[in-house]
């Protein structure tokens, strides 16, 4: 199977309103996709849910712009494949002895149980009937948010001495390889088994905020579709399509 996502282009800008939007822009103005959008610092930084994001220069601030990648019903399983390659990405630059990365649904990257990534995907119908997806890709290279919901760190403070644009350049490969595994959306079952490989919290007590509730439980598995599957303090599966996800005490 040849590799179509092997052949990006990549364009980097100083400081932006945001990456994910400056590709949201292109697409508007008809790029074709297969697009790379780097910066060195967001002014408008975002993450889940319109929360802002801190965007100090230092940190890899990068946007990702496919055109028609697969189906609705399959692109909803893209932000795994682009989970694990963010995950390997950061795994190849972190020095030997250092706290292994894992994944905390729905599209964290921990280490030692502190976020030092998140995925932010977006999706919009253009008016000449293609979609624009664009999955953004924060990694906390030498800065972190001081208050945020869920601790987080650096890659410097793990130890590794990595510049944001080498690890972009760990980033290209790695999300090439995942996407064509992935191969708009027929090689999810081979990605979601690598998601599950690499997850935090299977098999532990977790806590899930949703709009209106929270609910308690055991984390299960995440499903062919991505979402959480979990087992409720009354013993009844529940699968969550999005929350946040918080680890309790066992």
């Amino acid at each position: 199977m040849s590799n179509a996502f092997a052949d990006f282009r990549h364009i980097v800008l100083g400081d932006v309103d945001s990456t994910n939007l400056e590709c949201l822009k292109r697409a508007r103005e008809g790029d074709p996709g297969n697009l790379w959008v780097t910066a060195n610092r967001q002014l408008q930084g975002r993450a889940r849910r319109g929360r802002s994001w801190i965007s100090e220069p230092g940190n890899l601030y990068a946007s990702m712009l496919l055109i028609d990648p697969a189906t609705p019903a399959a692109t909803a399983t893209l932000p795994l494949a682009v989970a694990v390659a963010v995950h390997g990405a950061i795994a190849r630059v972190l020095p030997q002895g250092a706290d292994r990365p894992t994944l905390k649904w729905p599209n964290d990257v921990l280490i030692g149980g502190a976020k030092v990534s998140g995925i932010l995907l977006e999706i919009e119908n253009l008016p000449d009937g293609r979609s624009a997806v664009v999955i953004g890709c924060g990694i906390n290279v030498v800065h972190a948010p001081d208050e945020v919901m869920y601790p987080a760190t650096t890659l410097r403070a793990a130890g590794s001495s990595v510049s944001a644009d080498e690890l972009f350049a760990r980033l290209c490969q790695t999300m090439a390889q995942e996407l064509q595994i992935w191969n708009a959306g027929r090689g999810v079952a081979a990605v979601r088994q690598a998601w599950l490989d690499k997850a935090d919290g299977i098999g532990k007590s977790i806590a899930v905020k949703l709009p209106d509730e929270t609910i308690t439980g055991t984390f299960k598995e995440i499903d062919q579709s991505g979402c959480l599957v979990i087992i409720d303090q009354d013993k009844t599966v529940r699968t969550i399509a999005a929350g946040d996800v918080f680890f309790k005490q066992n």
